[in-house]
């Protein structure tokens, strides 16, 4: 695999996503940040603004998510507007990267919650970088498989999804650049 075919999906926010395009950005991989007008995002390279009728493709129940995610959303229009452009990361991506924290109930804390589980349904491979755990989990279709630090994750498709918290923590920050270093310095 050439990283000059790679593109990195994600949506620029503040924490893991801009830590995911900076690493990309340092590696001379192509990024693309999904976003909408009105929302604040950190990374500007590889912009792609959806619009109003390209956000409807993304549109899913916030009752549906909650029933799989076993929690409350907020039902503001901003916040639907950011599962939706997630949807957008997920779809572009073949494999789905999380910087983030899994819960008893097997779903990831968050709005990343939604991607995770978007990439469960699509039966995308998902691999989460657990900051509280320090190890890196696979979903194995069942549960999380927590990994060894010789079985850590490697890149393996040339469209792939960086995303996660916005609470990015060292060792968060460490794993993805670990992840980019296990994939692209060969």
């Amino acid at each position: 695999m050439n990283k000059e075919d790679c593109i990195l999906f994600s949506g620029g926010i503040v924490g893991a996503e801009a830590e995911f395009g900076a690493t990309a950005e340092r590696f001379g991989i192509e990024e693309v940040n999904f976003t909408f007008e009105g929302h604040s995002i950190i990374r500007k390279r590889g912009l792609r603004m959806l619009n109003h009728d390209e956000l409807k493709n993304g549109d899913v129940s916030l009752e549906y998510i909650s029933k799989l995610t076993n929690r409350r959303y907020p039902t503001t229009p901003i916040f639907h507007k950011i599962l939706q452009s997630i949807w957008y990361q997920i779809n572009n991506g073949q494999e789905i990267y999380v910087i983030g924290e899994i819960l008893e109930d097997k779903t990831v804390k968050g709005g990343t919650g939604w991607g995770a589980e978007f990439a469960k349904l699509c039966n995308k491979p998902l691999y989460v970088f657990e900051q509280k755990k320090n190890a890196w989990f696979f979903w194995d279709q069942i549960d999380w498989v927590e990994l060894s630090e010789k079985d850590a994750p490697v890149i393996t498709h040339i469209h792939f999804v960086g995303t996660g918290t916005r609470f990015l923590e060292e060792n968060g920050k460490k794993a993805i650049a670990d992840l980019f270093e296990r994939s692209f310095s060969k």
